[in-house]
């Protein structure tokens, strides 16, 4: 019961770091796009979806997200809160903050928010994990694989998910560029950089059925 305890007075701030990390998360998607110089794999299938659709660009992040969740039934994958915030919240941050930023004119405003972009995102994404109250549908999608068909590494499910997306992505119109490549290389510190500094110490006995400690895994 003491545990329980110490796992309520924490959720509060839990909650405030699980929403800051995905605005924060929806304003970095939307820098990358305004930079113009390539976005994430998943981003530019969402951008190619967006252009052959019509939809805006966050619509298309939460319709995505939808089958994609449901991809998790099979595979045995827990919904946690976090699940359906990210699902949500993303999509409609990312709207409104490519409505109120301003075009980036100029390669040097472009290399910024491509730079700022991509920092931002890594600090995003130590954030809401770190909170621990559930990954994001594909990040789900990812780990539900390599759980329901072990002998398949991380790196290798990872990889054929993120080549996928990207040449559908790419073919449908999305971006592709030198931003697409510095995400794929920066990504992985910048999370092994953060995740440690955001991730939320809870009793194990809250957690049974999580990671006991996001960062062991990076």
């Amino acid at each position: 019961m003491r545990a329980i305890g110490n796992s309520d007075r924490r959720l509060p701030r839990r909650l405030l770091q699980l929403f800051a990390g995905l605005t924060l998360y929806g304003v970095s998607m939307a820098m990358m796009v305004e930079s113009g110089l390539g976005l994430t794999s998943w981003d530019v299938f969402h951008q190619g979806v967006s252009e052959a659709t019509g939809l805006s660009f966050g619509t298309v992040v939460i319709l995505a997200g939808l089958p994609i969740l449901a991809l998790w039934i099979p595979l045995r994958q827990r919904v946690g809160f976090g699940t359906l915030a990210n699902l949500v919240v993303i999509g409609f941050v990312v709207d409104g903050a490519l409505a109120v930023l301003p075009a980036g004119s100029g390669l040097p405003a472009r290399i910024t928010y491509l730079v700022a972009g991509i920092v931002l995102n890594g600090a995003a994404t130590g954030l809401y994990i770190g909170a621990r109250l559930g990954t994001g549908p594909r990040d789900g999608l990812m780990t539900g694989l390599v759980h329901r068909f072990p002998r398949l590494s991380i790196r290798l499910v990872r990889t054929s998910i993120e080549l996928t997306v990207l040449a559908v992505g790419f073919l449908l119109g999305g971006t592709a560029g030198i931003g697409t490549i510095a995400y794929a290389l920066c990504i992985g510190p910048l999370a092994q950089l953060f995740l440690p500094m955001f991730t939320v110490r809870l009793p194990e006995p809250i957690i049974a059925g999580e990671m006991s400690d996001p960062t062991a895994a990076r």
